[in-house]
């Protein structure tokens, strides 16, 4: 860096921070504050031209008054001008100007960025590392679009300084990682890759970096990179601490480039592995690609053969061969083996070599005494060590690392500080699903219990329990079971429902008597009845069902556990549905006939819900067919006023019915309608989905695909081995297993009427056709007369009609006309509260002929269906002439959304195809609650919401007149609440509001601030969430 002259001290400026400092209160900082701004701008716009000095003094004082939280507004020109100063200490504070404060949207852009590129070009490495800084931290896709072709060229060029190399990768990345497409791969991908073996680790570490990050979007583009990385790991492993002292952090050589080399390591498979699409091979650690299992018995057959390179060209000539078990090889099989099969090159095998060297080196030195005692050489010892095992883990190749590695962390396990245990558990979830190491993770099982018991850390427990479930095999299942019941009964509020997951799906995977299975559901159910989801006893029901051995046991077991005072209603639910079916097998022993199970479960009746109310009348109706002796004593339950008047329509409608049917219907009819549940057909276990669901993808539940020795020991074979969550369909058990769906939603909706003017009177005020959401209106999405499955996730055939116009229509309203043709109208009623809505679509047929097949259907993309649950009512498939149809659509957000679904029509008229895409207006927007909030509590939000990432601002031109009536009025139909005398400036609007989905609730606060004079606004947004700020911005943008 250049020598700073003696007159770059800027003594105003320290002035100016001195009396700041001085300040005895808000008033007087602010009283100051406006004073100096007041002063540069008159030094600004005033007649005599500033030099270069007074231009910087005045930006790094405009700098300071930004970083102190208030709004600068000007001054953004003068640093543009700075930047074209000779001067290093100008040109810095220009781009420091432009970096923190400058928009990627501004108009400034441009000039800025031909000033960037003239730095680029002056070949001055202090000016060029300037240029590329900036370009980082703007990141815009503009600077994107202007340097990603410029900068590559920078950092391969020969000439290029180290210093300049390191910050062109970092800012080569920075534009990669938020504009990929604006980075082009070509000529220079080789070249980086051979920075990997500079001289200056600076740049090798920086240039690391980098092509981790494209490797892992274009593995075949850098995989000539594994070789040198081994390489350079290597020499920095075998190194001693004073080989590398530059790069030596307390005792370990280049630390934070061991952990990048380790990490970029583990975007390939091990060294040697030729093949792309790959499954293990059980003989060598070859790896080959799925085929037919002929296929495969012939790679394990060449496996063997190709030991050597003779033996490989040997294999060529073989015709036919019969692989293990008898499977007879084709050639051309064999042909198609040979060619997707990659012998190892010496120089791979060489590589792996060195690479095993230098993973053992790692765990070696991990076992060596510490050479400091301060905690900053432990650290990054252990960094590296934790990377080296991750590598391992990846790898999953080499038994003798895997064991070591698991031995190494299992030391860490009673290690004092916390997160080393914390990461040693984490890990060992991971080694647990090798083949390799699963039994040396097994021997650590009484230090993870002890763990789970003694740690005061919920985080380490939970890892703790995440442990347990991946070591579980037949061998240890009760003891693991019986081990987090024990937990269970004082566990963590946060971490219950995942204990009861996986304590459900170890019970059922690994239960060798069936009985044990009933009793740990049961025992499940007492300890922590509320955190046992429906799929966890609905998966009860449909294993006893499907298994006569248990029958018995089960009815016997849950009459007892009923007994009890007090009873989950989880568990009068298992209870009613099995004595319902079984209670005939325990009804010999007088202290469970008949009569006693029915007053047994009746005695609970009042305290539950209505779902189980509902259940409890089925198990009434069907102890009726089971046992005629009590039928009169079930009929004079379901006769009572209680039930036959019950508030509750559906358990109105179950008792009248019941009666009706137990009153009229023989006893052959009884048995025919009333027979017992057929076995449930054999399918994947839900719990399991919703475990995974709940984790996540990448956790430990998505290794069990990969536990090879376990794949046959399990129950139930593919019935309990792990499945992707997002493909595993889990039918609404209430509808197919219990039939409890809720009763058919009523709507105060009059009938649409066939005649007159279709839609105008249907969207004034005066009618209300909308019937309004009661709080906790989620039974709306249990009715089953709306057909989730109308929603298809697919892309529609035809253009989608003025997409964005339509949808910026609705924003600020729910009612209106949503398209028209000569054909056809299509209107909107609609009503939303917190994260539910309700909408309303009305389909106008504008001709005297009638629509055949008119078909309306809701689309969505994968990534729409998993923010927005959509269900749909199906509507009348003819449309007569100048007639109106309704549909209604429930709307409930699950987490923030960008996109908006797609409403296909099609039908036919006059023999005619017609196919219509309109986009449904559902905005985020729509799940806005207004919130009040004082001008105090808004500034200390506003200020609370100050990262980068959380706001978004857009400078935008008037579209419409400048009313501050209709700006009102839109804001409010916006969703947010309008602060009145909030903003110091009266002309400014300032809204607050809380978005509400299922998962969370988001915070926003919003700044209008109108420029009459230049008709503009300039729209802030501050929330929680990144893509809700952007996504709000872009909403409001366009209304005004």
């Amino acid at each position: 860096m250049p020598a700073v002259s003696k007159g770059d001290g800027m003594r105003g400026l320290a002035v100016f921070i001195s009396d700041i400092r001085n300040c005895k209160s808000k008033e007087a900082e602010i009283k100051r504050i406006n004073k100096e701004l007041a002063n540069i701008r008159s030094k600004f716009k005033g007649d005599k031209a500033l030099d270069g000095y007074s231009k910087k003094k005045y930006v790094c004082k405009l700098l300071f008054i930004f970083l102190l939280g208030h709004d600068i507004d000007f001054g953004h020109m003068e640093a543009v001008n700075l930047l074209s100063s000779n001067r290093y200490t100008e040109k810095q504070i220009g781009y420091l100007f432009i970096s923190v404060l400058v928009n990627s949207n501004s108009e400034l852009i441009r000039l800025i960025n031909n000033a960037i590129k003239n730095d680029l070009a002056s070949r001055n490495p202090t000016f060029m590392g300037l240029a590329l800084h900036c370009i980082a931290n703007v990141g815009s896709r503009e600077m994107a679009e202007a340097f990603a072709g410029e900068i590559p060229k920078i950092l391969v060029a020969g000439d290029t300084m180290d210093s300049v190399k390191q910050s062109a990768a970092l800012c080569l990345l920075r534009l990669y990682r938020t504009s990929p497409d604006f980075v082009p791969m070509g000529d220079w991908t080789s070249r980086v890759v051979h920075l990997l073996n500079d001289q200056h680790l600076g740049v090798v570490t920086a240039a690391t970096s980098l092509i981790t990050t494209l490797a892992q979007k274009n593995p075949e583009e850098f995989k000539t990179s594994v070789s040198l990385a081994v390489s350079r790991l290597s020499r920095i492993v075998t190194s001693a601490s004073t080989d590398l002292q530059d790069y030596t952090y307390y005792f370990v050589p280049a630390p934070w480039l061991s952990v990048k080399l380790l990490r970029l390591l583990q975007c390939y498979p091990p060294p040697g592995n030729g093949v792309k699409n790959h499954v293990s091979c059980q003989h060598c650690s070859m790896q080959r690609r799925e085929s037919s299992n002929s296929t495969l018995m012939f790679m394990e057959f060449f496996c063997k053969l190709s030991a050597d390179t003779n033996n490989f060209l040997l294999s060529w000539g073989i015709t036919s061969s019969y692989g293990k078990d008898g499977y007879l090889i084709s050639s051309v099989e064999q042909n198609e083996v040979v060619q997707q099969f990659v012998l190892f090159p010496p120089e791979d095998a060489a590589v792996r070599g060195r690479l095993t060297e230098c993973l053992e080196t790692i765990l070696n030195k991990a076992q060596e005494p510490p050479k400091s005692k301060k905690v900053q050489h432990s650290n990054a010892k252990n960094a590296v060590l934790f990377e080296a095992i991750s590598l391992i883990i990846h790898h999953d190749s080499e038994p003798n690392l895997l064991v070591r590695a698991c031995n190494q962390l299992g030391q860490f396990l009673q290690h004092r500080e916390t997160n080393l245990r914390y990461l040693a558990l984490e890990s060992m979830c991971t080694l647990a699903s090798s083949e390799f190491s699963h039994e040396a993770v097994k021997t650590h099982i009484e230090t993870v219990i002890n763990a789970l018991k003694t740690e005061r850390d919920v985080s380490v427990r939970q890892r703790a329990v995440d442990l347990l479930y991946a070591m579980c095999d037949r061998s240890n299942a009760q003891q693991i079971v019986a081990e987090m019941l024990n937990y269970l009964e004082t566990a963590d509020y946060s971490i219950r429902e995942e204990i009861v997951l996986k304590v459900a799906i170890l019970a059922e995977k690994y239960a060798v008597d069936y009985t044990w299975y009933v009793d740990t559901i049961l025992n499940l159910i007492r300890i922590a009845g509320d955190y046992v989801s429906e799929e966890v006893w609905y998966r009860v029901i449909q294993i006893v069902i499907n298994r006569d051995d248990v029958q018995g046991y089960a009815a016997k077991t849950v009459f007892e556990a009923l007994q009890a005072p007090a009873c989950h209603e989880n568990l009068v639910k298992v209870g009613g549905y099995i004595l319902g079916e079984f209670g005939n097998l325990i009804a010999g022993d007088p202290r469970s006939s008949p009569l006693i199970q029915f007053n047994l479960l009746h005695s609970k009746f009042h305290l539950c819900s209505v779902p189980t109310r509902a259940l409890l009348l089925s198990t009434y109706i069907k102890f009726v067919n089971l046992f005629p002796e009590i039928k009169t004593t079930i009929q004079d339950v379901l006769r009572s006023d209680s039930q036959l008047k019950n508030a509750d329509v559906e358990l109105q409608q179950r008792a009248v019915e019941y009666l009706r049917l137990s009153t009229i219907a023989s006893t052959d009819i009884l048995a025919t309608v009333l027979e017992e549940m057929p076995p449930f057909p054999e399918r994947e276990s839900s719990i399991l989905a919703k475990l995974k669901k709940k984790k996540g993808p990448g956790t430990v539940t998505d290794l069990e695909e990969i536990k090879k020795e376990r794949n046959s020991d399990v129950n139930g074979g593919t019935e309990s081995t792990a499945v992707n969550a997002s493909t595993v369909s889990t039918p609404s058990p209430s509808a197919d297993l219990l039939g409890l769906g809720a009763a058919p939603l009523t709507s105060s909706a009059p009938p649409p009427s066939s005649t007159g003017s279709l839609l105008v009177d249907v969207f004034s005020d005066s009618a209300s056709v909308v019937a309004p959401l009661a709080p906790g209106s989620e039974d709306n999405f249990a009715s089953p007369d709306l057909a989730s499955s109308e929603v298809v996730s697919e892309e529609p055939a035809d253009t989608v009609h003025d997409a964005d116009e339509l949808i910026h229509k609705f924003v600020c309203k729910n009612n209106g006309v949503l398209f028209e043709n000569q054909l056809l109208q299509i209107g909107l009623k609609s009503e939303f509260r917190q994260n539910l809505g309700r909408m309303f679509i009305f389909y106008g047929n504008k001709t005297s002929t009638q629509f055949l097949n008119f078909t309306p259907t809701l689309i969505c993309s994968d990534e729409l269906q998993s923010r927005l649950n959509l269900q749909t009512k199906p509507v009348d498939p003819t449309v007569d002439g100048g007639a109106q149809v309704q549909q209604v659509v429930n709307i409930e957000c699950i987490s923030d959304f960008m996109e908006a679904p797609i409403l296909n029509i099609q039908f036919r008229y006059g023999g005619t195809f017609q196919n219509i895409s309109v986009k449904l207006p559902i905005t985020l927007n729509k799940f806005f609650q207004p919130t009040e909030m004082a001008s105090q509590d808004f500034f200390q939000r506003w200020k609370q919401l100050s990262n980068p990432q959380q706001e978004m601002q857009n400078i935008f031109k008037a579209k419409h007149p400048m009313d501050t009536e209709i700006t009102k009025a839109k804001i409010i139909g916006f969703g947010s609440a309008l602060l009145e005398e909030v903003d110091p400036n009266p002309a400014n609007f300032v809204g607050a509001g809380i978005i509400h989905t299922k998962t969370t609730q988001i915070g926003c606060l919003l700044r209008l601030e109108p420029n009459l004079q230049a008709q503009m606004y300039r729209l802030t947004l501050r929330t929680s969430k990144e893509t809700v700020s952007q996504r709000l911005c872009e909403l409001l943008s366009e209304q005004f």
